[in-house]
């Protein structure tokens, strides 16, 4: 068993996290992750109505009864959310943890804090992170440019983002962005994060909500099949190289190009419905993360967790210490 301060802080048994996922942050997938184990976070806006919000948290409650959060994305939309309405189911549901993204979480902020509910928040920077824990956030969850969906601009990797954070923070510190290993997990451990936080890996397990050909497709991908597109946008995002994402940085590199002129391929929508739930793996933009070169196979997210797990805790019992020479070899 690894003890951290996220598992004593969080109530949860292991040092793991299932962030939120559009799409597939559901009662199913969720309370698997929980069964396991690990913190995962219901996607609030992946359910249409707030309404609808407060039903699946009953759902995953049937499920499992451990600890699990919910994902409040705050992101400018063209058609207006909710968010207060998603934010008072939260509250009214009993939520212990909310893990925030996007914008400034500090609208919400006094809201959780009054009603005893713990705010991780997403950051993708350094400064953004201080800047989080200045607001009173209770850890922060720090996205490597491994990672998939939105990196920021400033392109840094974990090896080095992990440790600046964990440098400048007081507060705990979540490793995001390209890790589904063990070794990942004590990577980050030793860089000073206490947990690690998944989303590629949870897409590859039998329990996610997604067609078996993107599960499938996770797995015989490697590290170099993704891609970087919108960055000509000021909104970088990393997602599964296939034929449209390909398509999406072709037209973005010409000049004078907008978003609008990629809309009809990076929708949502479309992605969701011709990928992941249809399995047509070249007709629309999906998420995934570098790490999909470190996925062997498809397996329960108990597996999965126990996996990461024990191979992490062999990492740190028998591998680590055999480097050190004893103490009568030192020259």
């Amino acid at each position: 068993m690894i003890r951290t301060v996220f598992t004593e802080t969080f109530g949860v048994r292991h040092p793991l996290l299932c962030g939120g996922m559009t799409g597939l942050g559901t009662a199913g997938l969720i309370s698997a992750v929980a069964e396991a184990g690990a913190l995962g976070f219901l996607t609030a806006l992946t359910q249409p109505t707030p309404e609808a919000l407060a039903l699946e948290i009953e759902r995953t409650r049937e499920l499992t009864d451990q600890p699990f959060g919910v994902n409040l994305t705050i992101l400018p939309t063209i058609r207006p959310v909710p968010y207060e309405e998603y934010r008072a189911v939260i509250i009214e549901s009993g939520i212990g943890v909310v893990e925030t993204a996007g914008s400034n979480p500090k609208p919400h902020l006094e809201h959780f804090k009054a009603a005893g509910v713990k705010v991780i928040h997403k950051a993708v920077s350094v400064r953004h992170a201080v800047k989080a824990q200045a607001l009173g956030v209770d850890a922060v969850s720090i996205d490597g440019f491994e990672c998939a969906g939105h990196p920021g601009e400033d392109d840094i990797g974990g090896l080095v983002l992990i440790a600046a954070a964990s440098r400048a923070l007081s507060i705990p510190v979540i490793a995001s962005g390209g890790i589904a290993t063990g070794a990942g997990l004590v990577a980050a451990l030793s860089l000073g994060a206490c947990a690690a936080n998944m989303g590629t890996r949870f897409m590859a397990t039998t329990e996610a909500p997604i067609h078996d050909n993107v599960k499938q497709q996770i797995v015989a991908n490697c590290e170099r099949d993704t891609t970087i597109v919108f960055r000509e946008f000021g909104n970088s995002a990393r997602v599964a190289r296939n034929a449209v994402s390909e398509e999406i940085a072709q037209i973005s590199r010409q000049p004078g190009a907008a978003f609008a002129d990629v809309a009809h391929l990076a929708s949502g929508a479309r992605g969701r419905e011709r990928v992941l739930a249809a399995g047509a793996m070249q007709d629309g933009m999906w998420w995934a993360s570098q790490a999909q070169g470190l996925i062997e196979d498809v397996d329960s997210c108990e597996n999965v967790v126990n996996g990461i797990i024990a191979g992490a805790e062999e990492i740190i019992r028998d591998r680590l210490p055999g480097l050190l020479a004893p103490a009568s070899a030192a020259i």
